[in-house]
Formats: structure tokens, C-alpha cells, sequence
């Protein structure tokens, strides 16, 4: 495993990145905030999978256009990069997960509905795989639920209204599943920090409804940034929203399939995980009644630790696509 304390060479890359830091958060502004979409025929795959909670996208020229579309939408939008949590993957390129706040006014029509004006805050998690200044796997996790609780919808019912948009039940598109996703470009695993192994047993611990080292493994004034941009306080917080999914996914397994550790200068102990919670819904609550529905949620989550355990938490799934699998499951 290569030492993660060592800067990065950047062998193969654009000379004005000097880390993924800095590639990661560059080249996303001079797409979003500079509008140089053309930039992503160099910066992306042709073939890039782009795997998101709604389904999947294939090759650079869709990127494009869902990029097109989304500036049309939102022109105003800010992409502020919270953290770049990156991994070595030994053969001259890193894995880079990015934590994002955006704001975007939604003043166009689109993907959202007509256009209404609404300001709009979210988060956004991007799994990158990268070598050679290019971007050629990829795995993006978007708070949709908190964007359309702004538009004034709940994830329900928007779920709802794009499955009757996409032609009803028998043809709208089916949100990804580890069995549909594409197979992986990138096949590393991340890093064995300790940093990253120890938030993986945390999470797997809650997610398993395991709950006895709450109060030893995160620290009593631990912030954590929910989905439905939804953002809690203290150990009773951690519980209750682990609890709450578990009342609705009895059966909820978690499957890790990347984990990211780092202890930077200035920044300190932070983790990153890509996972897979799964199960059955078959309890009422979070997501309506029992259905029966098999779930797969799709999500990324960043950590950062002080003297007093896990201090800062970010959890990101896509409500949306959570609903859209029990609606069409019914």
C-alpha cells in the first residue's frame, strides 16, 4: 500500500496542478464556475462510466450534455469544495472523494420543473477516479432530496412525478443497483489508514444497529450533515437517524466498497467511504409504509476526528431515487 503522507508526483499531469487538491478543485471550476464544458473532451473518458443513485450514464459526450443542461437550469451555480479526501492508487493516479456545497438559483426549466426562482443550498460527493489528467471512473452522490424540499416538493412526491414524466412504471429509468452498475474501470479499495479503518467499524457498527460505542466513538458535540440537508447535533442525533433507517430496512446490511484515510498537516484525521446499504423495506416510517421493496441506497460519507472521536460527520444519499425504487416496486 503506498505511504498516504507523501505528496502526490502528479507524473502525467497538467504542470499548473501541483496535488489532487488542486487538480480536483481547478478543473472543477474552469467546468462549472468558468463555463469550459468543451474541456471535459480532454478532462473525461470517452467511455467514463458515471455512476449516480438514479442510474448510470456512459462517455465524456453525455457528461457534456447533462452538463449543458444543468448550467441552463441553474446559470448561477457555485461549486465550494469542502475537502478532497484522496488515495494513492500506486500506479501514477489517486482516487479523489470531493465534498462540495453548492448554491444555484433555479432560474431555468429543466430536469426540476419549471423554472422558480428558489435559491437553492446542497451537498454533493464525487468519487473520482483519475490518471494522466483524465477523469476515467467516476461515482457521483447528490442530496436530491434536499434540493427539492427547497422546490417546495417531498421526495415522494417528486419521485413520483418523474417516474409518470419517463412514461410510467414499465419504462421509466430504474435507479442503480450493485447488480446494474457498471463494471469498475478503477478497481482499487482505497488505503489501509488507520483512520479509514476505524470509521469503516464505526459505521458498520451503526448501520448493523449496533449502538454501544456511540458515546465513546463520537465526540458529544459531533455535527453531522444528514440527507435532506438535514444537519444534527450530539450522540442522539447519530442514533436517531441510524435507528430510523433501520426501522424502515430491517434487514439493512452495509457493504463498503471504498475507503479513503488521511492525517494532513492543517486538515487532520479525515476518512472517506463509498458504500451500499441494502435490505428490504419492511418497516413503516421514513420511507411510508411497509412495501416489501428490496433497496439499495447508494452513498458516500466523509469524516473528520478530533481529541474527542468523530467530530464532523457528512452522510449524502439520493432520497429520491430511495422513494423511486419503492413506487416502482408497488
Amino acid at each position: 500500500m503506498t505511504d498516504q503522507s507523501k505528496p502526490h508526483p502528479m507524473t502525467d499531469f497538467d504542470s499548473k496542478w501541483d496535488s489532487p487538491e488542486s487538480y480536483i478543485i481547478g478543473i472543477t471550476r474552469e467546468i462549472w464556475e468558468e463555463r469550459g464544458v468543451d474541456k471535459l473532451n480532454a478532462l473525461y473518458a470517452t467511455e467514463i462510466p458515471v455512476r449516480f443513485p438514479g442510474g448510470v450514464s456512459i462517455g465524456n459526450q453525455a457528461v457534456i450534455t447533462s452538463t449543458h443542461a444543468t448550467l441552463a437550469e441553474f446559470p448561477d451555480r457555485q461549486l465550494l469544495g469542502e475537502d478532497v479526501i484522496w488515495s494513492d492508487d500506486g500506479e501514477g493516479g489517486f482516487l479523489s472523494s470531493h465534498r462540495l456545497l453548492s448554491t444555484a438559483t433555479h432560474t431555468g426549466d429543466g430536469a426540476f420543473g419549471a423554472a422558480t426562482g428558489t435559491k437553492l443550498v446542497y451537498r454533493t460527493l464525487a468519487d473520482c477516479a483519475t490518471r494522466a489528467n483524465t477523469i476515467y471512473d467516476e461515482w457521483l452522490v447528490r442530496d436530491v432530496g434536499a434540493m427539492v424540499r427547497q422546490l417546495g416538493h417531498t421526495p415522494q412526491e417528486f419521485a413520483t412525478a418523474q417516474i409518470e414524466s419517463e412514461g410510467g412504471v414499465d419504462s421509466a429509468t430504474r435507479p442503480l443497483t450493485p447488480e446494474s452498475a457498471p463494471a469498475a474501470v478503477y478497481t482499487g479499495r482505497g488505503n489501509d489508514h488507520s483512520v479509514g479503518l476505524r470509521y469503516q467499524e464505526m459505521l458498520s457498527a451503526v448501520a448493523a444497529g449496533d449502538y454501544s460505542e456511540i458515546e465513546s466513538d463520537w465526540d458529544r458535540a459531533v455535527q453531522i450533515e444528514l440527507p435532506g440537508g438535514v444537519t444534527g447535533h450530539g450522540w442522539p442525533a447519530v442514533q436517531s437517524f441510524w435507528s430510523e433507517l433501520r426501522a424502515a430496512i430491517g434487514d439493512a446490511a452495509l457493504h463498503v466498497e471504498h475507503r479513503v484515510g488521511r492525517d494532513d498537516p492543517a486538515l487532520g484525521a479525515r476518512a472517506a467511504l463509498r458504500w451500499w446499504l441494502s435490505g428490504t423495506h419492511t418497516g413503516d416510517g421514513i420511507f411510508g409504509p411497509a412495501s416489501g421493496a428490496a433497496l439499495h441506497i447508494m452513498g458516500i460519507s466523509h469524516a473528520e476526528f478530533g481529541p474527542w472521536g468523530l467530530r464532523r460527520e457528512w452522510i449524502v444519499f439520493d432520497e429520491v431515487a430511495v422513494w423511486k425504487q419503492i413506487l416502482l416496486a408497488r
